[in-house]
């Protein structure tokens, strides 16, 4: 996939990967405020109770979080979505490219 980098919309400052489908690009700097709630559903909390680095390097991952909280549950997409995510970053960075 190409991926470039574009300034944040909100802030105007922080430089964002993105990709050729990504509309609205917001930096982690403006989603942490956003992410600052609690998941109430045990199983859901567990499986965003990953490294804060995976967060900053996403915005799919931040977007589920965010909705996470602002909903309260996900569909079974999302959760598959998010896992699959979650296991390519851990992928590469146990196997980081030369």
């Amino acid at each position: 996939m190409v991926m470039f980098k574009q300034k944040c919309m909100r802030c105007k400052k922080n430089y964002v990967k993105v990709g050729r489908n990504q509309r609205f690009v917001v930096c982690y700097d403006c989603q942490k405020k956003e992410m600052k709630g609690e998941v109430r559903d045990p199983k859901i909390k567990k499986m965003l109770d990953i490294p804060e680095e995976f967060y900053k390097e996403n915005s799919f991952l931040r977007d589920i979080k965010v909705k996470a909280i602002q909903w309260g549950e996900l569909s079974e997409r999302q959760i598959e979505a998010f896992k699959k995510t979650v296991e390519k970053m851990k992928k590469a960075s146990e196997n980081p490219k030369t």
